[in-house]
């Protein structure tokens, strides 16, 4: 593999840069009008203009990416997480050229892209599933009756959905009604497929992932778990691992899980197996994401692994480098989601970067950027600027470290969540790392206006 093109933005093209570069690979980045100037663009052995700022006439225009690729004869196409990643149309026509699609083959994404299909699949991989319905729901009438059947609360979910997209806790058959027509309308603006479905609301619930990986020779691994339950509109904000909440035997059940349920529908190159977990520890598959994942920097720190390049190599047809037992996680890591947004609202900010300033790196502290000094967050795109990534030998140890770092960083001209963490990682709920996926609706922010 001597050239790639990474089919996406901000700071997830800049770490994949980084390692093609040190594997000897020469890149190829694509960039709407609102992203010249960022550093991606700059870092790549290449560039081109791919279109104007909205995502449909610029990281979604698939027949201009490809004849991009085509152009500059690339082995390959990275496509990060969002935008392409999990179309399956994508990674046919890359594949129809004769280009390496660096991800799942396009059918797996295709069956676990379809939320209603993965919790069939799942279900008959003996995976526990959350209690809900195994196909779309049509009408409000149907949704009113399984409602009933599961009782209240129940999510509201678009099939093809992700990211938080399409998700709807409706407590009462008032609340169903209204979000209904709304949910399969904004399915079909997002994912082009209005296809919904329910099921039962798990109360106080922590949100735990686990890393997988796969070869083309039926090899499967997990890089152990992580907890994503600090969100707000169900998009993670913070994430650690190992996981303060899990037990050690739940820790071993629901990573066996993860890996049977890749090993189940013959899984390659990097993904993401979702539980939610009760408050009795008993885990239920959410999704599959069939990529990388934001998050992945916690584990790259905790195993010492570089799961960008594990992927380039999968893509080369060789061996995952690593046996089961030869992975080993030590330590713990938390990473923190920079976003440009007002803390207490989190609506987006929006604006030119006046100052950005970073205290000296540490050996413990990592820095994934998408923007730099005098950049301008546009409104066009997801507002997250950077990604800050600590470690230390135990917890403690590790919000120790993110406490004096985030206090360091400086950044002026927009408003960030920066505020919002430094408060979190002094709460005792966090601390004893007793929080759930509603601790950001139920935390109170008054200092922070």
């Amino acid at each position: 593999m001597k050239k790639v093109l990474i089919a996406n933005r901000g700071e997830i093209a800049t770490r994949i840069i980084k390692t093609c570069h040190e594997m000897g690979i020469e890149t190829v980045a694509i960039y709407s009008d609102a992203d010249q100037e960022l550093p991606f663009v700059k870092n790549a052995t290449l560039s081109y203009r791919i279109g104007e700022p909205p995502v449909m006439k610029s990281y979604l225009q698939i027949e201009k990416i490809i004849e991009i690729a085509v152009k500059e004869k690339v082995d390959a196409i990275h496509p990060g997480y969002g935008f392409l990643s999990e179309n399956a149309n994508f990674a046919r026509a890359v594949a129809d050229k004769g280009i390496v699609f660096i991800g799942p083959t396009p059918e797996i994404i295709s069956l676990m892209g379809d939320k209603v299909k993965a919790r069939k699949t799942m279900s008959e991989a003996g995976i526990p599933v959350v209690p809900g319905s195994d196909k779309g729901v049509q009408t409000l009438e149907e949704a009113h009756q399984l409602a009933l059947e599961y009782g209240y609360p129940v999510m509201l979910k678009a099939s093809g959905g992700g990211g938080g997209i399409g998700m709807v806790c409706c407590h009462t058959e008032e609340e169903l009604q209204k979000a209904f027509q709304t949910t399969k309308t904004r399915a079909k603006s997002y994912f082009g497929n209005d296809e919904v479905f329910i099921e039962k609301f798990i109360p106080n619930a922590r949100h735990i992932e686990v890393q997988i990986f796969g070869d083309h020779e039926g090899n499967i691994v997990h890089l152990f778990e992580r907890d994503c339950s600090i969100q707000r509109r169900n998009q993670k904000v913070i994430e650690e691992t190992p996981s303060p909440f899990l037990s050690k035997k739940t820790r071993k059940n629901i990573c066996h899980a993860a890996k049977k349920a890749a090993d189940y529908v013959g899984y390659t190159n990097a993904g993401t197996i979702e539980f939610i977990v009760d408050e009795q520890e008993n885990f239920y598959f959410l999704e599959m994401n069939t990529r990388l994942q934001v998050e992945h920097a916690i584990t790259e720190m905790t195993t010492n692994i570089d799961l960008v390049k594990w992927q380039l190599l999968v893509s080369m047809g060789e061996k995952l480098p690593l046996f089961q037992n030869e992975i080993i996680s030590t330590g713990h890591s938390i990473e923190f989601r920079v976003y440009a947004e007002d803390p207490v609202k989190f609506f987006p900010s929006p604006g030119k970067i006046e100052k950005f300033t970073l205290p000296i790196n540490s050996p413990n502290v990592r820095v994934d950027n998408g923007y730099e000094e005098r950049a301008t967050v546009t409104p066009y795109y997801d507002p997250m600027i950077a990604k800050i990534i600590v470690k230390g030998n135990n917890r403690n140890e590790a919000i120790q470290t993110a406490k004096q770092y985030l206090e360091q960083i400086v950044i002026r001209g927009i408003k960030t969540n920066i505020p919002l963490f430094t408060q979190i990682i002094s709460e005792k709920s966090f601390l004893n790392g007793e929080y759930t996926t509603n601790y950001l609706s139920q935390m109170n922010k008054e200092e922070l206006k």
